[in-house]
């Protein structure tokens, strides 16, 4: 049955408390700091998407340098506070520390972002010191990740800065699309004031493009434009029963609980997801720990081809969650208009494609799952009817961007998951720091040069 306010003040506390707590002490953090070999062209530094200086930042830590030390990851990554607690490290800055090699327990390089990063939110240092005016004037579209990055680069640069966001809240599918005990949505809030705290930024909430305000304006008003849109449309199973009471998208399902509470979101006693990403994992953990009873992980291939992390996975299994390998959703039964079944195709892996991967095949076998909800995490889509409307060029919705992030349209820019399909946070703000660099040299560079 599904029903919300399954359980207690205290036990909702419990299970959603930080699953990665920072340093308890200032020691602890000194300790793990040296034990840092401060490789020279560090593979650490090479493995993150915004070069993080890590061997710099930790010996800054060593040497209780904090402010120094948050200056040099927030230079490199602004949102570095909230990449300490959602970045899959394991196959990133600490899947390639040298410890690996050595079989020993890598540098905790994520705790020690964290805790830099922290320290200087709490204390709100402004390591920054925004330049005078240009007098330009750039519009972003979304407060994600990508343009709230673009957007403080920018700002540094003495470029005015307009943001639109949809949303009541800025921060992306930080604030609304990740697990709550991996990063709170009030620690989402504080990171956003601290980005938008260098001055220059003034973000819109509750607008949205091709709704409330058009391409067309913003390139009348503003002398470039940076679209930092995401991706956000869940991706349909196409199946039978998809409509029935119970079956819900994973995005909107984490989002429900990030913007109004644990308490509040209904859960079934039986909960199947589908897929095997990240947000099928935060969908599988937060369904278990907000009191479902039995929740089973549904994927078509095996688990070598799975796209979350083995930390993410065995996180799942930690909280009792199962896993079914190569089983395909075939179609949902409902009685009254409720779930009641999941019915699946047993798969197979096929002969290798050009690329040498093994699709899955269906054997023709299939099974039942007894389930009162069906969450699901088959991946999003770009946002194909907006990019559409917009006359920019697109593959599927995915906006197409020459080497200097530029669109078809002269003067617009793009980046991150609107761009690439969906990536990491990390990869996003990356994204805008590229978005930034070009669209300042088309303001002050490209027509001189022409």
């Amino acid at each position: 049955m599904i029903k919300n306010n399954r359980l207690s003040k205290e036990q909702y506390a419990n299970n959603f408390s930080d699953i990665h707590p920072p340093f308890e002490t200032k020691d602890a953090a000194l300790v793990e700091a040296n034990r840092c070999l401060f490789c020279y062209d560090a593979p650490c530094t090479k493995s993150c998407p915004t070069s993080i200086d890590v061997p710099k930042f930790i010996k800054q830590i060593a040497t209780e340098n904090i402010k120094g030390s948050a200056h040099t990851i927030f230079s490199s990554n602004i949102m570095g506070a909230g990449c300490s607690k959602v970045c899959p490290v394991e196959k990133l800055c600490e899947g390639a520390c040298v410890y690996n090699l050595m079989e020993e327990t890598p540098i905790h390089i994520a705790k020690l972002q964290r805790y830099a990063t922290e320290i200087a939110m709490q204390k709100n240092w402004q390591l920054f010191q925004r330049k005078p005016s240009t007098g330009k004037k750039v519009a972003i579209v979304g407060a994600g990740p990508a343009g709230l990055s673009c957007a403080h680069v920018l700002s540094r640069n003495g470029i005015d800065v307009t943001v639109f966001e949809k949303e009541s809240k800025g921060g992306g599918l930080m604030t609304y699309g990740i697990a709550a005990y991996k990063v709170t949505p009030q620690f989402c809030n504080d990171e956003v004031d601290y980005i938008v705290d260098i001055g220059g930024i003034d973000v819109k909430y509750n607008i949205e493009l091709g709704k409330d305000i058009t391409l067309a304006q913003l390139k009348k008003e503003f002398d470039a434009v940076y679209l930092g849109i995401g991706v956000g449309v869940a991706r349909q199973l196409d199946i039978p029963g998809e409509k029935l009471e119970g079956v819900v998208d994973a995005i909107k399902f984490i989002y429900e609980i990030r913007a109004n509470g644990f308490s509040t979101v209904p859960v079934g006693d039986k909960v199947a997801v589908i897929g095997m990403g990240m947000t099928a994992i935060d969908a599988a953990t937060q369904a278990k720990r907000l009191g479902a009873k039995e929740v089973t992980l549904v994927y078509r291939r095996t688990e070598a081809e799975k796209p979350c992390t083995d930390v993410e996975l065995d996180i799942a299994r930690l909280d009792g969650v199962e896993v079914i390998w190569l089983a395909a959703p075939q179609k949902i039964k409902g009685a009254r208009g409720k779930v009641k079944q999941l019915v699946c195709s047993v798969m197979q892996l096929g002969e290798p494609d050009a690329s040498g991967r093994r699709s899955p095949v269906d054997t023709g076998e299939t099974f039942t799952l007894d389930v009162d909800m069906v969450i699901k995490a088959a991946g999003q889509v770009p946002f194909e009817k907006l990019v559409g409307k917009l006359k920019i060029q697109n593959t599927k919705g995915k906006i197409s961007i020459d080497e200097n992030c530029a669109t078809n349209i002269k003067g617009v820019f793009a980046g991150g998951d609107a761009v690439n399909g969906g990536k990491e946070v990390v990869d996003a703000v990356q994204a805008g720091k590229d978005g930034a660099a070009a669209i300042m040299n088309f303001l002050f560079h490209a027509k001189k040069q022409s």
